[in-house]
């Protein structure tokens, strides 16, 4: 007899609602439970919002409060398999003794801990996670991402969550997983959090420019473009010549400024000569003809020209949701699955459409016995990771920190640019030793490495026997580098049937831009995220930091545990062909629709406002550099925040009673929120008002997040380990714990080809005498 299909219950929050949208997109059923006034999305955005969050799913309406309602939701709990609970008080009494339930908790700060209880925002999160901290210009406020980042990170986290705990379920009973929005956050900061614990300083707001890479945002005669020098000398070389067809390169052409120490001392100069040379072309054409001589740049594109991308378009990203009113075009999917399919149409439920489900009698999963010793989740899965710099490395970082034994394969020949790359070298140490770089020796722990020349045939040769003992390849490289080892999935399959094969490029395989060349900003610029990030069409500042390689490397960790749980129901290994322009674009919300409503305007930044809750903002505090992120949610959290300022009568004040008055009286508003601000400690402010129950928290940067967030220390989200070369640091925590069987940081990040003689022994069959031919002919260092 066929087992039903696996059932997901969702009570849903703004930190839990994607993770539903993204188990939607894997295949799962996912029956969401409304209260009877319906979803608050419902009533947002004219239906859009539901229409976004919710398109696939199955609905019961329930008073989960009254007895009856309690009993139907045990009921559903009884035949399902996960709970994605984003409920502020859990629904622990309706799962309790469900043994075969995974029982995934999103909250704003995790079950846990002294501000466990603290009402979250995805600005007030931000602030507390320390992305604020990294968006905005150094002299101004910390500036928020738009369509809640924060939100999209704890929603991802959560989906990751829920199949880790699948896959645990088939050693043992299901489990209660904790996932802190705030932690989710705070794993996600590049090197926001690494600069501080690795070199002692905390990084500014880069403004426009790249803190670490030669990147930035540039304006064009029709926008903004994204991009910079790139990470090659090739790269530079290109620019250089392109600006001299034109004419353009001023002194660029002397010989100091070949060396990239002297291009970054004096970036300044150098983007002001690229700025005067584009500044009169339109960013399309910019681009086009940028990336025809492989440069890395890409025009800064608002949600409502998302349709016109021709990649996007020709790789089938957009999704058509079915609505009574007739179809609409909405953002995808992160990545195609199964086996290269996505959802192309998607009906949004009606209240109560799938009311029957509560009358359905499923049979409960038999609850296995607990294994002993307990392992974590992806424990006896190896991975074979070919992955560099961020997005790949944190992809495989996730899979290593819940048990996947990773073999990192590298070359001194082709190095890793965060092992050696003077500007990524976080270290208070030595700047060439490529086995002290904390970026590297953050995003590589728990993993072990090999040294292997891959441009050699016997190097290749032992890679092909490798693949044959794994269970997973990860490669960012460029859409043709594996074809071109001949190493595309075909020939991956013929080695190993089994093979999940995760590719991880900018623009993915297929497409006509697939050979695009792509960093995280451009990504970011390209996806809509970067023209939403700044405080008005003219004053765009957008994102500059790697969070376009971060979404990249969580969705493909998310993809990669799909696939697993894929093959063991089915017996197959895929290709997943994810692009990382599609990752970051299926993290833009509701943005693509609102651009779509008739008679919308078109999307421009809008700031730290919020579109409905007024007041929603940023204000200075006592000391340099110290800021408070309130959101306001409704009339009664202002009541409360105008008694905790001391302006009783601003809550009746018919200019801010209601959100609306508030918001065009937001010079009254904001002045005088600033003006109790400006007098006190951030922390202080946050407690008065979160003691009132409204949502507010301080901006923390990276020093903060370590030695003073009473939240993640008490949670041990930081975590000490002795690296060998490096010696003892505090490496970023796990922000999902699965309590039955934890992931943890078990070994640090390895030295370079410190186990490639146990690797080929034991992984590969290879013989001593073969390792050591291997060796004296250069394939092997």
């Amino acid at each position: 007899m066929t087992e039903p299909a696996l059932r997901v219950v969702e009570l849903t929050s703004p930190f839990a609602r994607f993770a539903g949208r993204l188990l939607v997109g894997l295949g799962y059923e996912v029956v969401l439970v409304e209260p009877p006034e319906g979803d608050a999305t419902r009533r947002e955005e004219g239906g859009d919002a539901f229409a976004h969050w919710h398109a696939g799913k199955r609905v019961v309406t329930l008073d989960t409060a009254a007895p009856e309602g309690a009993a139907g939701l045990r009921r559903l709990l009884e035949g399902a398999d996960i709970l994605l609970d984003g409920t502020p008080g859990g629904a622990e009494a309706s799962a309790d003794g469900l043994g075969h339930l995974v029982h995934v908790r999103v909250t704003p700060f995790g079950l846990t801990g002294p501000r466990s209880g603290w009402q979250g925002s995805d600005l007030v999160v931000a602030a507390l996670g320390g992305m604020l901290a990294q968006v905005g210009d150094p002299d101004g406020p910390p500036l928020r991402m738009p369509e809640g980042q924060a939100e999209h990170l704890a929603g991802v986290g959560a989906a990751i969550a829920a199949l880790l705990g699948l896959r645990a379920r088939r050693r043992g009973p299901g489990q209660l997983v904790d996932v802190s929005a705030q932690a989710c956050v705070a794993a996600a900061l590049e090197a926001g959090t690494l600069a501080y614990l690795h070199e002692d300083r905390v990084p500014g707001r880069p403004g426009r420019v790249h803190p670490l890479v030669p990147h930035g945002l540039f304006r064009a005669a029709d926008g903004y473009l994204g991009g910079g020098l790139g990470g090659s000398p090739r790269m530079w070389d290109a620019l250089l010549e392109w600006l001299r067809e034109e004419g353009a390169e001023a002194d660029l052409a002397e010989p100091r400024w070949q060396d990239p120490v002297e291009r970054k001392k004096g970036q300044e100069h150098v983007f002001s000569v690229v700025q005067d040379f584009l500044s009169s072309r339109p960013k399309a054409e910019f681009a086009e003809r940028a990336q025809a001589r492989k440069l890395p740049w890409a025009a800064v594109d608002l949600p409502h020209e998302l349709p016109d991308n021709p990649q996007l378009a020709a790789r089938d990203f957009f999704t058509r949701l079915r609505t009574p009113q007739g179809e609409r075009t909405d953002l995808g999917f992160p990545f195609a699955f199964p086996e290269g399919h996505r959802p192309g149409k998607l009906d949004v439920p009606a209240p109560g459409a799938d009311q029957g489900l509560l009358d359905e009698r499923r049979p409960a999963r038999p609850v296995a016995a607990a294994e002993e010793p307990v392992r974590p989740a992806l424990d006896g899965v190896r991975v074979l990771d070919l992955t560099w710099v961020l997005a790949g490395p944190y992809c495989t970082k996730v899979l290593a920190d819940h048990g996947a034994e990773v073999i990192k394969v590298e070359s001194a020949g082709r190095p890793d640019p965060t092992r050696f790359a003077p500007f990524m070298h976080l270290s208070r140490g030595d700047h060439t030793d490529p086995n002290t770089n904390g970026y590297f020796n953050e995003v590589n722990r728990n993993k072990q490495s090999i040294a292997l020349d891959t441009r050699t045939e016997d190097g290749i040769t032992v890679l092909r026997e490798l693949i044959a003992s794994c269970d997973v390849l990860v490669e960012n490289f460029s859409s043709t580098v594996m074809k071109k080892l001949g190493l595309g999935y075909e020939a991956l399959r013929e080695i190993n049937p089994g093979i999940v094969y995760v590719s991880m490029s900018g623009m993915g395989h297929t497409g006509p831009r697939n050979g695009w060349v792509s960093y995280a900003d451009t990504v970011s610029a390209s996806s809509g995220l970067t023209g939403l990030t700044g405080w008005g069409p003219d004053d765009v500042v957008g994102v500059i930091y790697g969070h376009g390689d971060i979404v990249a490397g969580l969705q493909a960790a998310l993809a990669t545990v799909a696939a697993l749980e894929h093959r063991d129901e089915t017996g197959r290994g895929q290709h997943i062909d994810l692009s990382q322009l599609e990752a970051i674009a299926a993290h833009m919300g509701t943005s693509l629709l609102a651009a779509s409503r008739p008679g919308a305007d078109v999307a421009r930044p809008m700031g730290n406002a919020h579109p409905r809750w007024s007041p929603q903002g940023v204000y200075r505090c006592l000391g340099a550099d110290r800021w408070l992120a309130v959101s306001v949610r409704g009339d009664a959290e202002w009541a409360a925040v105008c008694e905790v300022i001391g302006r009783p009568e601003l809550a009746t004040d018919e200019r801010t009673r209601t959100a609306e008055g508030r918001r065009r009286a937001a010079d009254v508003v904001d002045a005088a929120l600033a003006g109790w601000a400006r007098g006190m400690p951030a922390d202080a402010a946050a407690e008065l008002l979160q003691e009132r129950g409204v949502p507010a928290g301080a901006v923390q940067d990276g020093r903060e997040l370590v030695e003073h967030d009473p939240q993640l220390r008490a949670r041990g989200f930081y975590v000490h380990a002795e690296h060998p070369v490096a010696g003892g640091f505090l490496h970023e925590g796990l922000p999902i714990n699965l309590t039955r069987t934890p992931g943890s940081l078990r070994t640090p990040a390895p030295v370079l080809g410190a186990d490639t003689d146990t690797v080929l022994r034991e992984v590969a069959g290879l013989t001593a005498e073969r390792i050591r031919r291997l060796r004296d002919a250069g394939v092997l260092r």
